[in-house]
Formats: C-alpha cells, structure tokens, sequence
C-alpha cells in the first residue's frame, strides 16, 4: 500500500471543492485510523548488526588469533593489489585539506575511519565500514551430517 502525506490529500480534497468542514473530518478520521494501526502492529525492534569478513583457509595458512580489517568495495576490474596504495593516496589527498593539515591521518586505521567518501570515491575506493570488523576464517567445506555441526 502506498504511503501518501496527509498535506497532500488534503490539498487534494480542497482542490476538488470539497467543503473545509469535512476535509477535516476526512483528514481527522484517516489520523485516528493510522494510530489505530499503529497501536495494532507496533514496529519491530531492530536487531544490531555488524559487518565481519569470512577468509576462506582451506589449507589452514592462517594464523589461529583474531584478525580485523576493514570492508572496502573497488570496481572490478581494478586490481586489490592495489587497494592499499589507493587508500595511501586518499589519505594524501585529506592530509592537504585544512581539516587534513589540522589533524593528519598516519595510518590505514586513521584514513578509513576519517578520510570522507567523497576523497575516496575520487580514488575509486568505498569504505564500507569506517570501525575495523572481525575477520573469520572458514575451511570452505559444508558438513555432510548434522553432527558435525558446531553447536
């Protein structure tokens, strides 16, 4: 059902000549219906969510302490070898404005966390998450049967 502002309907039935009087009898029985349906089907609340990054370690490479990073996105055909020194660049660039030259960025970290997108977007760089999520890793196999599950 689409949701249309209560200005707008009554603009609508004023400009359909409707008398001022029952425009905002309309206008009053469409208030008492809303709060009505709000009282029936409250909103629900919403569920925290956090970003984390799942490594595939087939072979077990990986070192066994937590790892964290950062979720960036980078057109495809771009290299992520190349990644870092585009972030390096952003950060450049933010380090020579007067917000930059009044507090420089000196790290990965620092440049994610305050460079703005619009600086990164000219690097072709979207952070995703300025907070550094927790990298998981994974053997990349799915289990045959329910025992092997990890509950």
């Amino acid at each position: 059902m689409a949701k249309v502002d209560l200005d707008l309907v009554k603009h609508i039935l004023t400009r359909n000549e409707l008398d001022v009087r029952q425009v905002n009898a309309i206008i009053e029985d469409i208030q008492q219906e809303l709060k009505v349906l709000q009282e029936e089907n409250p909103p629900a609340p919403r569920v925290p969510k956090q970003f984390a990054i799942l490594i595939s370690d087939p072979e077990g490479v990986l070192p066994k302490t937590d790892l964290t990073g950062w979720v960036l996105q980078m057109p495809e055909e771009d290299s992520p070898a190349i990644l870092e020194e585009q972030i390096c660049k952003a950060a450049y660039d933010f380090n020579q404005t007067p917000k930059g030259r009044r507090m420089p960025v000196k790290t990965i970290g620092e440049a994610c966390e305050s460079v703005p997108a619009r600086i990164f977007k000219e690097q072709q760089v979207w952070v995703k998450t300025k907070e550094p999520v927790l990298m998981l890793k994974t053997n990349n196999q799915i289990p045959t049967e329910p025992a092997q599950f990890g509950d």
